[in-house]
């Protein structure tokens, strides 16, 4: 099951309940084993107690040794139900971070997009791993959390029946306990928050960096993006200090509270045995159970500390899941079959304006344009990232809004500039799967110079590219990038700038092979390279946000002064 995207979409509370809800076998499981132990471990001062006064005081060896047995008995059955409670719970809590781990994978490939915005690939990631395994871990503290309940509450029936006092103190003073150790964890809550939120951002930049490493010493900004990276460092660092510092204060104020608590349990203890109202077993008893007594309240403070924490990153996790989609499914149905017929109308869309182009089935165009950011829109209009903000695109007659973003990419393809390789073969990211690939990868490579690649490559197409591809230089990641897009073998195929990182040799190689390639088939080509304009049917030209021209290369060269600039500069 997957979250509904909707207006309110699910809260952080919502995604705590899912987690605690989705492992109830593993939280019921390891809940009972967990009260097991502390039952146990509440049994041992009162099991000492009854040693004393029916075995001790009364002089009895039988006794003596019957009441041993019972408590090697209780021990054993406690050091088991920790043992396999704890293993149940850590399994349950893993198993719930997976969960979430999928919900948020699931969210951020949605086919309507829009999980991503407003954050850096490092930060997604950053949610997907920390603060999933919080919002796992949750599962872990509800059992920590039963058996301290456990615990105080065997712990108070004891001593209701040593003392009704001190049994009734202990009922009043756990729950004033609990409700303070809420109060103070509201300050480490929001703290968390903010570390998480810098912990992730600071991710995010370092992830920025590393991708882009080569890039920036090309440009002699390396120094200033470390900078960065230190001074993001350095705010996430203080914001994980400054939650450490609320955690470590909660802690603290909780366990002198707690141990207050306990004296005052103690010193009542005392005078009740001194007056002669309790046994000196009974009191040996009050004593162990009042110093038992420490772990379930600390259990309490503990389990307030990672409520605290798991609310935090929960509420993160809930934004991504609710983030409102970028476009939204329609109902019509793709033509069948599907011809690969484009139109645009008054099409606008960030530094598109009023744009009119027709491409018809089957056709190879060129598209270039005087402002990058111009074929990035369009690129997005293509690809349905993003919908117009103004007028329509069409397929086949089909207004693109109409469509089910998952359905319109089973037929058009937006083959971006920076497309990333996957880990694993050249031959399989070209296949674009784990699997080896069929056959019929051969003509996509030939098509765009990726059988040189592979050629040059110790183990051929067998061979690694690394993780994103990195193993690779630049031109050859864009030339097996290539031949995965045009092995898809999309109606509709759309390629923005496949040889910016290729010799002039190799870029018309791939523009007469993409050419060949495709013939029959609608693709466009958003480009400013006159190799690969030369090869359309004709070029459409796009200055300042509109349709300035459109005709051959070679006519649009030698009659267009703004065209001769931005493709021939």
């Amino acid at each position: 099951m997957g979250w509904r995207v909707a207006a309110q979409g699910p809260s952080g509370r919502d995604v705590l309940r899912r987690a605690i809800a989705g492992q109830r076998r593993g939280v019921a499981i390891g809940s009972v084993l967990a009260v097991g132990h502390q039952l146990g471990e509440a049994l041992v001062p009162v099991l000492i107690g009854v040693v004393i006064d029916d075995a001790v005081a009364g002089d009895d060896a039988a006794a003596l040794v019957r009441w041993l047995l019972v408590l090697v008995a209780v021990y054993v059955v406690l050091a088991l139900s920790f043992r396999l409670g704890v293993k149940a719970s850590e399994r349950a809590a893993e198993l719930a971070a997976h969960q979430v781990r999928l919900e948020l994978v699931g969210r951020v490939l949605d086919p309507r997009g829009g999980a991503e915005r407003g954050r850096l690939p490092g930060a997604v990631a950053n949610i997907a791993t920390d603060d999933a395994k919080r919002v796992g871990y949750i599962v872990m503290v509800v059992t920590v959390g039963v058996s301290g309940l456990a615990g105080a509450a065997v712990s108070a029936a004891a001593l209701l029946l040593i003392s009704v006092p001190l049994g009734l103190l202990v009922l009043v003073g756990t729950p004033v306990l609990l409700w303070l150790g809420h109060l103070l964890s509201k300050p480490l809550e929001h703290r968390s928050a903010a570390e998480q939120e810098q912990a992730a951002n600071a991710s995010g930049v370092a992830a920025d960096l590393i991708a882009g490493l080569r890039v920036l010493k090309g440009i002699g900004a390396r120094d200033a993006a470390v900078e960065r990276y230190r001074a993001t460092s350095r705010d996430s660092l203080a914001a994980t200090l400054r939650a450490a510092r609320a955690e470590g204060w909660q802690n603290g104020v909780v366990l002198a509270l707690t141990g207050g608590f306990i004296a005052l349990v103690a010193l009542v203890g005392g005078r009740l045995a001194l007056s002669g109202d309790i046994t000196l077993g009974e009191l040996v008893a009050a004593v162990g159970l009042a110093q038992f007594l420490l772990t379930p309240l600390q259990v309490f403070a503990y389990v307030n500390a990672e409520f605290a924490q798991a609310r935090a990153s929960a509420a993160r996790v809930a934004e991504v899941l609710a983030a409102e989609p970028a476009v939204v499914p329609g109902d019509r149905r793709l033509a069948e079959p599907v011809r690969g017929g484009l139109r645009l109308r008054g099409v606008g869309l960030g530094a598109l304006t009023e744009v009119d182009m027709a491409v018809a089935p089957g056709e190879l165009v060129g598209v270039a344009t005087t402002e990058p950011a111009a074929a990035e829109a369009l690129l997005r209009c293509l690809g349905r990232v993003e919908d117009p903000e103004a007028g329509v695109v069409e397929l086949d007659g089909v207004p693109l809004t109409g469509l089910d973003p998952a359905e319109l990419r089973t037929a058009v393809l937006v083959a971006a500039h920076d497309a990333d390789l996957f880990a694993g073969t050249v031959a399989g990211n070209v296949a674009a799967g784990p699997e080896p690939p069929g056959p019929g990868t051969g003509p996509a490579m030939a098509a765009a110079a990726a059988d040189e690649v592979a050629r040059a490559l110790p183990r051929g197409a067998a061979s690694e590219v690394g993780e994103a591809g990195r193993a690779l230089s630049g031109g050859q990641r864009q030339r097996v990038a290539l031949a995965r897009a045009l092995h898809a073998g999309r109606p509709v195929l759309v390629v923005h700038d496949p040889t910016t990182a290729v010799d002039v040799v190799t870029e018309a190689r791939m523009a007469e092979g993409l050419r060949d390639y495709r013939a029959g088939r609608t693709t466009l080509l958003v480009t400013n390279s006159p190799a690969l304009l030369a090869v359309a049917d004709r070029v459409v030209f796009v200055d300042a946000g509109r349709v300035a021209a459109e005709g051959p290369h070679a006519d649009l060269v030698r009659d267009e002064a703004a065209y001769r600039t931005a493709v021939l500069a």
